[in-house]
């Protein structure tokens, strides 16, 4: 078994691209983990997008769905809800008590999955109830009054010490700990999120999706274009399943044939 203890840097361009030379690497012979890493991604499209591999794509959602767990859509909507803000045609207010109203409707629906909450029900309702503290509003708020200042203003948090310490030997939420917004000197918005772990074949490709749209949405409410998403992970693991599968081998087929053409950057 082998554990990286050393640092691992991956940039790469297109959402898709990136996850899988992370998934390359993590998959390789006798690996297990990476720890620490940090990927860096680029390639948006101009409305703010990711570019995404389609063949990649659809070769794991197939891998998904066969093997019982969550696609990327569902796991990308805990970090950022598109259709309620498609529904609310892009106005901020509306999007957000939407979602507020929403989710009190989903966790009494599904308690087991949603009792601590969700990613972005804590970034926008933060000790829940439908009346919490709102920090993605502070944040551009704060930003449309004075976008210049003290950087690091511009900082959301998703981990409660006062319900997420436990000493249960498993916990799924919360592996996301905290976002932040940086700028670059070319009116492009720059998100940092941090993981303490990160299970990178069932939700890293669904947790970059959704972090790409926060950043597009938080990148648009401030005049800027999305330029970069950072995530560092404390650990970064395989999950675990059998690397001989021959279904994840047919998914690894497709992802490696698309990687040869798309080399990392770091």
């Amino acid at each position: 078994m082998t554990k990286s203890g050393s640092p691992r840097l991956i940039e790469a361009s297109g959402l898709s691209i990136a996850w899988g030379h992370v998934l390359s690497e993590l998959t390789a012979p006798g690996c297990t983990e990476i720890s620490p890493l940090t990927l860096s991604i680029t390639g948006f499209d101009d409305d703010g997008y990711p570019v995404e591999n389609q063949n990649i794509r659809v070769a794991l959602d197939h891998w998904l769905e066969i093997t019982g767990k969550r696609g990327c859509e569902n796991v990308a909507f805990t970090i950022f809800p598109e259709r309620y803000y498609v529904l609310a045609q892009g106005n901020r207010a509306e999007f957000f008590e939407m979602y507020r109203e929403a989710f009190q409707r989903i966790q009494k629906l599904n308690p087991q999955n949603n009792k601590k909450g969700s990613y972005f029900q804590r970034l926008i309702d933060f000790e829940g109830g439908g009346k919490g503290f709102n920090q993605l509003e502070w944040i551009l708020a704060e930003y449309e009054r004075r976008p210049s200042g003290r950087r690091s203003r511009w900082q959301a948090t998703t981990f409660d010490p006062h319900r997420d310490v436990s000493r249960t030997s498993l916990q799924e939420f919360p592996c996301l700990q905290q976002v932040s917004f940086t700028f670059s000197e070319t009116n492009g918005l720059i998100v940092n999120a941090f993981y303490a772990t990160q299970q990178i074949i069932r939700k890293g490709y669904g947790n970059y999706l959704g972090l790409s749209r926060l950043g597009r949405f938080m990148a648009h409410e401030m005049g800027l274009k999305m330029e970069r998403l950072n995530v560092f992970v404390g650990v970064a693991q395989a999950d675990d399943l059998k690397k001989t599968d021959p279904d994840f081998l047919a998914m690894m087929a497709v992802i490696k044939a698309e990687l040869q053409n798309a080399p990392v950057l770091a």
